[in-house]
């Protein structure tokens, strides 16, 4: 009986040894996202990232192909009365040793990260609840940038349609908020455009980290102004940033960073959408006046947005928002997908510390 489950049993107490260690934030901090994440990462991305294809999307291809040989096996045995007690068992210590290696790996690799205190602690940033007048003096500062970048933040936009600039010039932008800030620095670059790119559409994706090779993917079939922001938002996974809002804040001070108005305009576009949520919820009518006072051009891009997205809605959608919702309250993320919307808390704590001038 040893024999034949001592694989799990070891594979039950390294889980268990990880989920013990998750529970404290400083030594998570400290030995996994400055210590053993820092190593792993970046032995990832070298060996990974001068490959031109996604290596994980294969290794999803493969493993979505595996489960589906496995479901039309259980089928073919219902079918035929063939599912008998000793094959329920059989498949479900199989099931739960893949979970096991899966959520080792995971963790491991990168999933700790959701457990370690975060950007605002590396930046000595007071995140509190803020008033509605926070909000508006950040959202107005948003909205200056977006007019004054609003004719040279296309001057360049052609030229992102071409990946390989695309993801050079977020590179760039790390390498320029380096410059000034150590905390945050990126090494042996991969990132990528997704194979699933126009499957992305349908399923709500703009891009996406892969922990068990280390590459980013970034849907490059969206619209091409809201590119540069979602590729320095996965970069900011790939340096141990997993919650989605400090992956959007990493992303954040990446991107206005850069010397290209594309990108700068790029998360300005985004931040502005985030913001506006929050400042709709406790005043709309405020909230539409902002709209309405937007430059003809970024009222222009949200339309084509907005049109995009109606286009590829469908119910599929809809099902894999609420799963991805679960993953991320499962994650230390109880607000979901609003999470990515919380960099806004992050935003008017630096605003706080540094000044409109900052942002």
């Amino acid at each position: 009986m040893w024999k034949k489950n001592k694989t799990l049993v070891i594979l039950l107490a390294v889980a268990f040894i990880i989920k013990l260690f998750s529970l404290f934030p400083n030594a998570v901090e400290r030995y996994y996202t400055h210590g053993l994440y820092r190593f792993t990462s970046a032995v990832q991305r070298a060996l990974f990232g001068w490959i031109p294809f996604s290596i994980g999307d294969l290794f999803y291809g493969i493993a979505i192909l595996f489960l589906l040989r496995k479901l039309i096996d259980l089928i073919k045995r219902l079918y035929r009365r063939k599912a008998d007690r000793q094959y329920w068992a059989k498949g479900a210590r199989l099931a739960l040793v893949i979970f096991c290696w899966v959520y080792i790996s995971f963790n491991l690799l990168w999933g700790l990260n959701y457990n370690r205190h975060g950007i605002a602690a590396d930046m000595g940033l007071q995140v509190h609840p803020y008033s509605r007048n926070d909000l508006v003096a950040v959202i107005q500062t948003i909205t200056e940038r977006l007019y004054a970048l609003d004719s040279t933040g296309r001057l360049n936009r052609e030229a992102l349609y071409k990946k390989r600039t695309l993801f050079k010039g977020a590179v760039n932008a790390y390498d320029s908020l380096n410059l000034h800030y150590k905390g945050i620095s990126y090494s042996f670059q991969s990132v990528k455009p997704s194979l699933y790119s126009y499957l992305g559409n349908y399923l709500g994706f703009s891009g996406y980290y892969n922990p068990f090779s280390g590459e980013a993917q970034v849907n490059t079939t969206m619209p091409v102004f809201v590119l540069p922001f979602t590729t320095c938002h996965e970069i900011g996974h790939q340096l141990g940033y997993a919650k989605e809002n400090e992956a959007n804040f990493a992303g954040y001070l990446a991107a206005k960073s850069s010397a290209d108005p594309a990108f700068r305009y790029s998360v300005y576009f985004d931040l502005y959408s985030y913001s506006w949520y929050y400042l709709y919820r406790q005043d709309s009518i405020l909230a539409k006046q902002f709209t309405l006072a937007l430059p003809v051009g970024v009222q222009k891009d949200y339309a084509e947005l907005r049109d995009f997205l109606r286009r590829h809605r469908n119910p599929v959608e809809a099902v894999i928002d609420k799963l991805y919702a679960q993953y991320l309250k499962a994650n230390e993320q109880p607000s979901g997908k609003l999470s990515y919307n919380e960099v806004i808390a992050w935003l008017i704590a630096y605003y706080k510390k540094y000044g409109a001038a900052a942002i």
